[in-house]
């Protein structure tokens, strides 16, 4: 007999039926491709009826002249938008604490998360044209000052802050949200406690705001470490040419071109595999760094 708790429960558990069978087909069904990584795939053929050859796809992973160099711009990259990706928030989140025109505050607000709803296809040409060394706005406005063109899609040396800067200013309004959020829980007491011993608007930021928002500006760094390996697919693939490999191709994009390109199906996961690992031991670092630092717990 079931208890009267769980009869309770029971809608909410049917509920949560169809988000199981979607985890189920779309993450779990398609671990048994991972079988790939270790066989000679032959067209045709069962999946698990592949010849066997172990590790031989991964030796020649790490024997590929270019494999160091994607593995190495991945982590630049991903560095970089996450070490970026927090101050550029946390510095937005403080001015706009500084508003005290509510409707301008709000304004502007809607103006810096817009972007983050807007695909990067979309941006992507968009960055294209007003980047563009000939007819883009932005070598326009730098001819004005006397600066020659700059390459910013197709020169190596600018491609990887390019993806950065876009990056963040795609994101950095949506994350905002987080920071200001913290804001609203800090005791304004604490603000009048630093006026009555004369603190002034910096000193109140540097001594009570900043502490105040440390537990999620910690937490939140934290966790991104998970992220290390996720330079961005969607937005590099949409910017990107061959004339910026070299700084610019990152393992998601060696992927797609081993795998649907050249049709290498076996390297491709074996390159996708070794990914996913790098990135499991870097979420389970992250959290528990969470806990560590934040005494953040997901259960």
């Amino acid at each position: 007999m079931l208890s009267k708790k769980t009869i309770r429960q029971l809608p909410l558990h049917v509920m949560l039926l169809p988000g199981l069978v979607l985890v189920l087909i779309y993450s779990y069904v398609p671990l048994f491709g991972l079988s790939l990584a270790f066989v000679k795939f032959l067209p045709g053929r069962p999946l698990f009826d592949n010849p066997w050859v172990g590790m031989a796809h991964f030796k020649y992973l790490w024997a590929m002249p270019n494999f160091l160099r994607v593995l190495g711009n991945t982590f630049y990259i991903a560095f970089l938008k996450i070490v970026v990706g927090q101050i550029v928030p946390i510095v937005i989140a403080l001015l706009l604490n500084e508003l005290r025109k509510g409707w301008l505050k709000r304004s502007v607000q809607t103006l810096i998360y817009l972007p983050h709803f807007l695909s990067w296809i979309i941006l992507g040409g968009i960055l294209i044209d007003i980047l563009s060394p000939s007819q883009g706005i932005v070598n326009q406005v730098l001819g004005t000052f006397g600066i020659e063109p700059i390459y910013f899609l197709g020169d190596n040396k600018w491609f990887p802050f390019t993806v950065v800067a876009t990056d963040v200013w795609k994101e950095f309004g949506f994350n905002t949200i987080v920071y200001l959020a913290a804001l609203t829980s800090i005791n304004p007491a604490l603000y009048e406690a630093a006026l009555i011993d004369g603190a002034n608007r910096w000193k109140q930021t540097l001594y009570v705001t900043l502490p105040g928002m440390l537990p999620i500006i910690v937490l939140l760094a934290t966790l991104s470490l998970g992220n290390v390996l996720n330079a961005g697919f969607d937005q590099i693939f949409n910017l990107y040419s061959p004339s910026v490999y070299e700084t610019g191709d990152i393992i998601d994009t060696l992927v797609y071109r081993i795998g649907l390109e050249q049709a290498q199906y076996s390297v491709a996961t074996a390159i996708g595999l070794f990914k996913s690992i790098v990135s499991f031991v870097m979420v389970s670092v992250s959290y528990f760094l969470a806990y560590r630092l934040a005494n953040y717990r997901i259960f």
